[in-house]
């Protein structure tokens, strides 16, 4: 059957589009994630960009399959009002079955596989924070420091979580009455505070600056304004903080 050049030209660009979307992989960018803010971005932002790559692939394969047939298979003007009809074709069913399979199994492995490593508390850390979620804000304490070393926020003045860059943190978190979700964007980090349990974390921040945290749980009325800040210092900044409470509560 000879081809229309615009056909041609068509063809051509189902064929090249796949070849040019993989090619572009190795400059792919975060994706709304920056990377190296923390230890956990080093795990979620390839997880991340894998996942939005493997729906892209899939996403073009399924647009060839759907303009393929309306393209190259339209009616004919002198041929029969329909085309054989096939029912019952095992093969196509089975493997319109296994690849959804597959492509399940492999995001669920590499998921499972960071969240074990991102979630993994070891007993080497440098420092220790409690976190504390209450409505609606949140309560920072540095044991460190002393007892007195506690930060409470509330919902017109959001508290400062200052940590160290650099220094792995082990982080204990609780919530005092609903549940609640400890949240930072920017470190790509979320998880859960539950009444009456006690979660753990651990990370490490590789670069200064402060970053937005807030509750990612719905957890009543002013659920909104249950926001705090991250703020990464220098171990110099972060031990002279610690320095501050010895002078009474912040």
């Amino acid at each position: 059957m000879r081809l229309s050049p615009f056909i041609k030209r068509l063809r051509g660009l189902f064929l090249v589009t796949p070849v040019l979307f993989l090619a572009g992989c190795s400059q792919v960018s975060g994706l709304g994630l920056e990377k190296g803010v923390t230890s956990v971005n080093e795990q979620t932002v390839p997880l991340w960009q894998g996942a939005w790559i493997a729906g892209g692939v899939v996403g073009v394969i399924t647009l060839i399959l759907i303009l393929w047939p309306a393209v190259f298979h339209r009616a004919k003007k002198d041929g029969p009002e329909f085309p054989k009809q096939t029912q019952y074709n095992i093969p196509i069913e089975v493997l319109y079955t296994v690849i959804p399979l597959i492509i399940v199994g492999v995001l669920f492995y590499y998921t499972v596989q960071k969240q074990n490593v991102i979630t993994k508390t070891t007993g080497s850390y440098s420092h220790e924070i409690s976190i504390n979620a209450f409505q609606w804000s949140w309560q920072f304490e540095y044991p460190e420091a002393g007892p007195d070393a506690v930060v409470t926020g509330t919902t017109g003045q959001p508290p400062t979580l200052v940590v160290p860059i650099g220094e792995p943190v082990r982080y204990t978190l609780n919530a005092n009455d609903v549940v609640h979700a400890f949240y930072v964007p920017s470190f790509a980090f979320q998880m859960q505070a539950l009444p009456g349990v006690t979660n753990h974390f651990q990370f490490t921040a590789n670069k200064l600056g402060e970053y937005v945290g807030r509750c990612a749980m719905h957890c009543g009325r002013l659920h909104t304004y249950m926001l705090f800040k991250v703020k990464v210092v220098t171990l110099a900044e972060y031990d002279a903080y610690l320095e501050t409470f010895k002078g009474g509560p912040a």
